[in-house]
């Protein structure tokens, strides 16, 4: 049976070409290569450790709107290409670029995730990916370059061209990875007819989303479902599986135990916490997400 453990934290750091460098007031200071931008960030209540003349000097800002629903856009004090600009982590690339969403085309606080689940396969041959809400491919990426096969699968027929292109652009336009333009609990649902097994899941989704057809999802009334068939295609000889949750009213403890229910027939452990990105200009963590996650 999976034991719950403590919650935890699971931090991202900085790299070559992405940084929290400031945060406070109700927003973070960020790097993406050459380029600074403001995004909003309600949980950084606290003052900012730089002085304003250093956020004067962002290439652009995303200011939201008025409302609840997420609407906003961004303002550019410097000349930014539209078109998207390299970046890249590991041996992943891909383009970033400012979209209407207020995120720049990937997320950086994934990265130690990357990281856990590429340490969870490392001793073993072949090893078989699916990668669920996979976006733009960036974690796809990170996950092919240990040589396991990868699903990718997201419901946007944009992103997915996105994330084959990423690919090409990082030379794993030959690795493979099947890219699936879908909804998510109709592919895994299927899957599991079909009797299919992965060594390692990971399952990014959002609050709210329609698939390709019009299905309608939402994490409340989903996840259970999802998180259920996820377990049929893991077996006895599976490693992992990690659950990130954005940007809900939900506790990594509430998540946290959803898993070790639904994970009760296989031995291992199952953790939750929160996902955090450490801040460049004194050390602070700004939390980003939280999670959950099955290993063995």
């Amino acid at each position: 049976m999976a034991d719950l453990l403590p919650i935890r934290t699971l931090i991202g750091e900085g790299w070559e070409d992405y940084g929290l460098v400031d945060s406070g007031g109700g927003r973070k200071l960020e790097r993406y290569g050459r380029y600074r931008f403001i995004r909003p960030e309600p949980q950084a209540m606290w003052a900012p450790a730089l002085p304003a003349s250093a956020w004067e000097e962002a290439d652009g800002e995303f200011i939201p709107a008025s409302d609840e629903d997420g609407g906003g856009r961004w303002y550019f004090q410097k000349a930014v290409p539209a078109e998207g600009w390299p970046l890249g982590w590991r041996e992943t690339r891909f383009t970033a670029s400012c979209t209407p969403f207020r995120h720049l085309g990937f997320f950086p606080d994934m990265a130690p995730v990357w990281d856990w689940l590429r340490e969870r396969v490392a001793d073993k041959a072949d090893p078989a990916f699916l990668n669920l809400f996979g976006y733009t491919g960036v974690g796809s990426q990170a996950l092919a370059a240990t040589g396991a096969a990868v699903t990718h699968v997201d419901a946007s027929k944009k992103s997915v061209a996105q994330a084959r292109d990423n690919a090409a652009l990082a030379g794993m336009a030959e690795k493979p990875i099947r890219w699936i333009v879908d909804d998510a609990g109709k592919f895994t649902a299927r899957e599991v007819r079909r009797g299919r097994r992965y060594d390692a899941i990971l399952l990014d989704p959002p609050k709210f989303g329609r698939g390709p057809g019009g299905e309608r999802w939402q994490i409340e009334e989903g996840l259970a479902p999802l998180l259920a068939d996820c377990r049929q295609l893991l077996d006895g000889d599976s490693r992992a599986l990690f659950l990130t949750v954005y940007a809900v009213r939900m506790s990594a403890l509430a998540i946290g135990e959803l898993l070790a229910q639904s994970f009760a027939d296989l031995p291992g452990t199952v953790e939750c916490g929160e996902l955090a990105v450490r801040e460049e200009a004194r050390g602070l963590l700004l939390p980003t997400a939280i999670f959950a996650r099955w290993s063995r």
